[in-house]
């Protein structure tokens, strides 16, 4: 069976992170951003559980982005 955990790639979480940190000069070491890559897969992962859970307490085959705005404020506070 195939892993159906959501992967991101460091090189593309590093690159976004550059575009965003206000000092160009700053840098992120190996390990700070694995550590960030792992907290954005479990972040993602987390809400697609939610939104799944939603999505089956109303009896709904498919996860719309609806059910994702549901969970989001609950999920946001939770991180």
């Amino acid at each position: 069976m195939a892993d159906s955990a959501p992967q991101f790639k460091e090189e593309t979480i590093s690159k976004l992170l550059q575009q965003h940190l206000s000092n160009q000069k700053i840098k992120v070491n190996a390990s700070a951003l694995k550590l960030i890559t792992e907290l954005l897969r479990v972040f993602v992962s987390e809400g697609f559980i939610r939104a799944n859970k939603e999505a089956a307490s109303e009896k709904c085959p498919l996860v719309t982005i609806e059910h994702f705005e549901k969970i989001l404020p609950q999920l946001l506070l939770d991180f």
